[in-house]
This record gives C-alpha cells, structure tokens and sequence, in this order.
C-alpha cells in the first residue's frame, strides 16, 4: 500500500524531521517485518537520514551546502532555483529503512528528513511499506 504524507515548509532551505510521521504510519499498517521505501516527488525537494538529536548538526548542513552550491551563481535555468535542482540530486529522492518488530530500524540518533531546498512550499513525501510476510 502506498501512504501520502503532507509537509508544508517554512522556508526556502530546511530540513524538516518527518521521522515520528513516518513511524505513525509503519505503526499504523500493522507491518511487523519489511520495508519502508520513503519517496519524495519533487525536484527541488530530497530526502535523507541524518543526526536528529542536535539541531546543530542541521545547520551546519545546510550552511555548508550553500557554500557549496549558493544559491546565485551565474545559472541559466529561467526559474532561478538551479541551487535547489543541484542539492536535491545531492541528497537524493528517496530512502529505504527496515522494520523490525514494527519500528523502523533507524540508529541510535538518525532521523528522516524532508530536504527542502526551495521553498517555502507544500510537499508531498509517499510511503511505501513492503511486508517481508515472515
């Protein structure tokens, strides 16, 4: 079954923890063992896996990536957020995650976040959970 999660950002670069969401709805599917396939369908938007536990590490991140792709640079697309395209394709559109007795099988202090890179907008994540049928 494919689940649709809606994320409204607030600004235009953000990494937004969707972890306790996405662990709702695993809970909520009744999958005891199997696969969480998170997607993201946007091209200015990503997803990763990453510290949760300091918000600190977050900021850094993204301050990094903008030294790194800044946000003006010379670009020729005509929408102006050729930055947000390069960081998405970065980070990546979707991730994977095991469930293990119902909980997604995330370390220690990872979490899942929705990358947003050129907002604010409204996102759309989609879950897909696989029974492994154990």
């Amino acid at each position: 079954m494919v689940y649709k999660v809606n994320v409204n950002t607030g600004k235009r670069c953000a990494m937004i923890d969707i972890t306790a969401e996405v662990q709702k709805i695993v809970t909520e599917s009744g999958v005891e063992d199997g696969i969480c396939m998170v997607y993201i369908p946007h091209t200015t938007a990503a997803v990763t896996i990453n510290e949760n536990a300091d918000p600190d590490v977050v900021r850094d991140m993204l301050y990094e990536l903008d030294k790194i792709v800044p946000y003006s640079d010379g670009y020729k697309h005509f929408e102006g957020n050729s930055a947000a395209h390069i960081k998405s394709s970065m980070f990546g559109f979707s991730e994977n995650v095991i469930i293990d007795s119902g909980r997604l099988l995330l370390g220690r202090w990872q979490g899942i976040y929705l990358c947003e890179f050129d907002g604010a907008r409204s996102r759309t994540v989609y879950l897909k959970i696989i029974d492994s049928g154990r």
